[in-house]
């Protein structure tokens, strides 16, 4: 491997180690924000069926119908804005906390309509939330103080080889 090889590669870990999360973050956000909008309007998200009848359940019949609809889109928004700006992240880390254990909870609580044999379209559908569940918990992880560093042994390691 060439010096310059390894000095490129150097400059793309670092920049990656100082944007990445940053870029993840505004980009959960965006997603949040998209979702959530889609929400204020009946009839336009294809999860509102879903997402109504599981607030419903949740509370236990006090939140229903467009009133859940609303609640819901509220804080998917307000989740994606705070992701996007880096304003209140710490609160809206909170808020998609109790988000997430709610996209989660047709599974226990619709599982036959979800899995009649093969998965629903909709099943589908909540099952791409792990990835957004992930991309939280590496966003908790540097709102809470955690940092990203290239690895300087890898550098080393590149070192060596280039030397030998």
């Amino acid at each position: 491997m060439t010096a310059t090889i390894e000095h490129t590669i150097s400059k793309l870990a670092a920049w990656l180690s100082r944007h990445s999360i940053d870029i993840l973050r505004v980009s959960l956000g965006l997603v949040f924000v998209a979702f959530g909008t889609l929400k204020f309007f009946p009839g336009v998200s294809p999860a509102e069926a879903l997402s109504v009848a599981t607030l419903e359940k949740l509370s236990l019949g006090m939140l229903s119908g467009y009133a859940a609809q609303l609640v819901i889109a509220g804080m998917e928004v307000f989740i994606g804005l705070t992701l996007v700006t880096g304003k209140l992240l710490k609160t809206g880390l909170v808020v998609m906390a109790g988000a997430l254990a709610g996209f989660f909870a047709p599974y226990a609580l619709f599982f036959t309509d979800l899995f009649p044999g093969a998965p629903t379209l909709e099943a589908q559908y909540i099952f791409k939330d792990i990835v957004l569940a992930a991309a939280a918990m590496v966003i908790g992880a540097r709102a809470l103080g955690a940092r990203l560093v290239p690895a300087q042994e890898r550098v080393h390691d590149l070192r060596e080889r280039v030397a030998a």
